[in-house]
């Protein structure tokens, strides 16, 4: 299975769909998942401190055969390392966590802590090698617009809850003089049956001899998101990226557009977010 990539503002190339390793408990149990992802086709694999998996990335991509550069491996900063002399030192130890000598991209998880400082050290980790691409994830309002006007380096990615209920499509306005890239987590909008069960994908998905899911994901790869959804089943793994062998018209695109609702499903407030997102520290 070849799966196409996306061209970012700094000139890498990102593959559009890939593995997200989130709530995968256990180093074991994410190299297992990750292992079989590899074989399979998957070039794109996003995990973060958070997820408290990333040596289990770093096990499946040295033990996969297939060489370094052929990966695309994201992982996030939690806010508890953000500061410019914390970021360095928190990068370095993600990089060994990792085993691998540089990151395709990292991101701010949170929009939370001295977050312009660890800007800054994730410019220097670009300029060093160390990182290929830097961007944002959960980042709004005055906090996104603070990032944008003082970046040297623009976000290469913004990383955002973003399926057919929840479409982003102001942010994708703010984002689009730079060249972002929007990647979204919840693609399939946390597995809500209203959502997935909507009359229009069960019309596709029997019109395409497809799922209602792979039309979803079918729908984001078309707009021109970038999307790594969860699973350990095999099945769904290659479900998820059996996306190429067909194409939704216009008028159908047009038809999911209109299911727009503005309905998310992470909705804690910012306030609440700082607390308990300081408060919380990843072991390293």
């Amino acid at each position: 299975m070849t799966i196409p990539s996306i061209e970012l503002n700094n000139g890498t190339l990102i593959p559009q769909v890939g593995l997200g390793v989130y709530q995968i408990s256990g180093d074991d149990n994410t190299r297992q998942a990750v292992s079989a992802a590899l074989k399979m086709g998957y070039r794109h694999i996003d995990t973060a401190h958070a997820y408290q998996n990333e040596r289990g990335v770093g096990q499946a991509v040295a033990t996969s055969g297939i060489e370094r550069k052929d990966i695309w491996i994201t992982s996030k900063l939690w806010p508890h390392e953000y500061g410019k002399d914390l970021t360095q030192i928190a990068i370095d130890k993600m990089l060994d966590r990792l085993n691998t000598p540089y990151l395709d991209l990292l991101l701010l998880h949170q929009q939370v802590g001295d977050y312009m400082g660890a800007w800054q050290a994730m410019e220097a980790a670009v300029r060093s090698g160390k990182v290929r691409a830097i961007g944002l994830s959960n980042f709004d309002g005055a906090r996104l617009d603070e990032v944008l006007r003082q970046a040297t380096i623009k976000p290469a990615i913004m990383q955002v809850e973003l399926h057919p209920y929840f479409q982003q499509n102001d942010l994708k306005e703010i984002l689009a003089p730079y060249g972002t890239k929007l990647e979204s987590w919840y693609p399939l909008g946390h597995g809500d049956p209203q959502l997935l069960n909507e009359t229009l994908f069960s019309e596709l998905a029997k019109k395409y001899h497809k799922s209602n899911a792979q039309i979803i994901l079918r729908w984001h790869t078309q707009v021109g998101h970038i999307v790594f959804p969860k699973t350990t089943n095999p099945a769904h793994m290659s479900d998820n990226i059996a996306l190429f062998d067909f194409e939704l018209t216009d008028l159908e695109m047009a038809k999911i557009a209109a299911l727009d609702c503005n309905k998310r499903y992470f909705n804690v407030p910012l306030e609440q977010q700082a607390a308990q997102f300081m408060a919380w520290h990843p072991e390293d």
